[in-house]
């Protein structure tokens, strides 16, 4: 059997590794396409909170067609062409992977728009109809607006009929939050509390970044609120004063996607499957900033690192 290039965790540099084939219920995939997600630097420090043990593929969520089918695999067939959330084993050129963990790709989608889709639009679609219930006519409130999964809760925010506030940094970013659907753009050196407050503040807040930007967006929330701590790009953990939850009738609700996959894995299937179902309508516009080979997989981190990225970044295999 063939060798196949490897993103190896400790080095950076590219190895061989002999391709394993599938077991029951796994399907072999030749990889086109490798989605990059800030995820993929708390697992190189070992510090997310689902690190597979070493060593270990980097990689979560990837694009390409089946080339095996395990034993008791139903519903595919070798040429298929799939997404796969993963969770770890993207950055190859091969990966076997559970067939559950995959999804049919629509005509409609291409391999590096279907590599990055998985996770942020169904981040965003989850959280924002599943867990917070967002309403037509509401507030939402949306930082990070230009990142991964930022740009696609100002997509489905819009799409659901609220009035979204896209908080970005500097002119360029916020431009594409606008474009995305945001009605009203705040900058990150603005004073977003006295901002939040000027505009009536916000019934539902979508929090990438955490730290101040989280305390300011807490302290604007209406009464009733609902907010969603997504990620701290900002590099700080908030900590949620129990007492003013209790004064505002606020709700904050905890949402990571890899654990739906494990406990509620029929959420992650409805949602991706009106998702794909939008994208295929024409009503969804996936953003890709920028797409790198294999060999830079460093250099497409580390525009994740110091968030000079907007929307995606994609490794091509091609």
């Amino acid at each position: 059997m063939k060798a196949y290039q490897v993103q190896a965790i400790d080095t950076g540099t590219l190895i061989s590794l002999q391709p394993a084939s599938p077991s029951a219920g796994e399907i072999g995939v030749k990889i086109a396409a490798c989605g990059l997600n800030f995820a993929d630097l708390l697992m190189r420090k070992g510090t997310y909170q689902d690190t597979p043990e070493l060593p270990f593929i980097p990689g979560l969520e990837l694009a390409g067609h089946v080339t095996e089918l395990g034993d008791k695999v139903e519903g595919f067939e070798i040429g298929d062409r799939v997404a796969v959330f993963s969770g770890k084993g993207g950055l190859a050129s091969h990966g076997v992977f559970k067939a559950s963990c995959a999804v049919k790709l629509p005509d409609t989608m291409d391999f590096i728009t279907a590599a990055g889709f998985q996770i942020a639009y169904g981040t965003s679609q989850i959280a924002l109809d599943h867990c917070a219930r967002l309403q037509a006519g509401e507030t939402l409130l949306v930082t990070g607006a230009a990142g991964g999964v930022g740009l696609t809760a100002v997509e489905i925010g819009k799409k659901m009929g609220a009035r979204v506030i896209a908080h970005a940094r500097g002119a360029d970013k916020l431009a594409i939050a606008e474009k995305a659907g945001a009605d009203i753009l705040i900058d990150d050196d603005e004073d977003l509390r006295a901002r939040l407050k000027e505009l009536g503040g916000a019934d539902v807040v979508y929090d990438a970044i955490g730290g101040d930007v989280w305390k300011a967006a807490f302290r604007a929330t209406n009464p009733g609120g609902r907010l969603l701590p997504i990620g701290f790009a900002g590099g700080e953990v908030p900590q949620i004063p129990a007492n003013h939850l209790l004064v505002k009738n606020l709700t904050v609700i905890g949402l990571y996607i890899g654990g739906y996959q494990k406990t509620h894995p029929h959420i992650i299937r409805e949602s991706f499957e009106k998702l794909f179902k939008w994208h295929a309508e024409g009503a969804l516009h996936p953003h890709v900033s920028h797409v790198l080979p294999l060999e830079q997989v460093e250099d497409a981190l580390e525009l994740l690192r110091q968030r000079k990225s907007t929307g995606k970044v994609v490794i091509s295999m091609t």
